[in-house]
């Protein structure tokens, strides 16, 4: 293995690691301009504590600065973690669909769907928009598909508590790994095929979304923390 060595640039010592020492890294970011969750620390620190030890590196931001396509090369993925409104500009747009272009990976969790109202492509590459919810309360997702990563170790029948999205605008391309099942509470629109976790290669590059992870326990449910794992470490191809 080659070893690592430093590179002086104008005074400054710069530890250069070869490519086989670098970890594979993502990107937490959380900006809103919109509703503000309360769980969106918890839900940092909960994605940092999951990815490490599993060796990758996490940053996390509700800077859009950050959407260059320098910044941008860095990540193996980038996941958007509540975060809702317009929260990039026309230049930060491009910088991001490059970086799907180039086959970067994608993870939204639960208020991803209320992002970027008038932006199309991100329409499709989130899979679909926030249209309503009703009171939290329990509800019951049952898991169709189980040879995803993210959805392997759920049971087939995963009730919890949680702010359940309607959705609308649902890209039709999507692969659907779970569905809410209305008849377990009350206020569902989407009717008996009401998608909640999907995935789908999109442009070169993966993207997957869930809507669980509202409110500040969900980060501790063990299977919830498995479940961003598993999804994490497959938009990222990471083994």
């Amino acid at each position: 293995m080659k070893s690592a060595f430093r590179l002086l640039l104008s005074g400054l010592s710069v530890l250069l690691l070869p490519a086989c020492a670098q970890k594979p890294a993502v990107l937490v970011f959380a900006k809103t301009q919109g509703y503000y969750h309360t769980s969106i620390p918890k839900g940092m620190q909960t994605i940092t504590d999951i990815c490490v030890p599993h060796g990758m590196a996490v940053d996390t931001t509700r800077d859009a600065s950050a959407f260059t396509v320098e910044n941008l090369e860095k990540y193996r993925v980038v996941v958007f973690l509540n975060t809702s409104g317009d929260i990039l500009n026309d230049q930060q747009q491009e910088a991001f669909m490059k970086y799907i272009r180039s086959g970067g990976g994608f993870v939204g969790i639960h208020a991803a769907t209320d992002t970027e109202y008038d932006w199309p492509w991100y329409n499709k590459l989130v899979g679909a928009y926030f249209l309503s919810h009703p009171a939290q309360q329990k509800a019951t997702i049952r898991v169709t598909d189980k040879q995803h990563p993210a959805t392997a170790g759920l049971p087939g029948n995963w009730e919890r508590m949680d702010e359940w999205y309607n959705f609308k605008n649902i890209n039709p391309d999507i692969r659907v790994l779970a569905y809410l099942d209305e008849s377990t509470y009350k206020g569902g629109e989407n009717g008996e095929k009401h998608p909640f976790i999907w995935c789908h290669t999109f442009e070169g590059g993966r993207a997957f979304y869930t809507g669980v992870g509202h409110r500040d326990d969900n980060y501790d449910e063990p299977l919830l923390q498995q479940h961003l794992l598993g999804a994490i470490k497959w938009a990222g191809k990471v083994k």
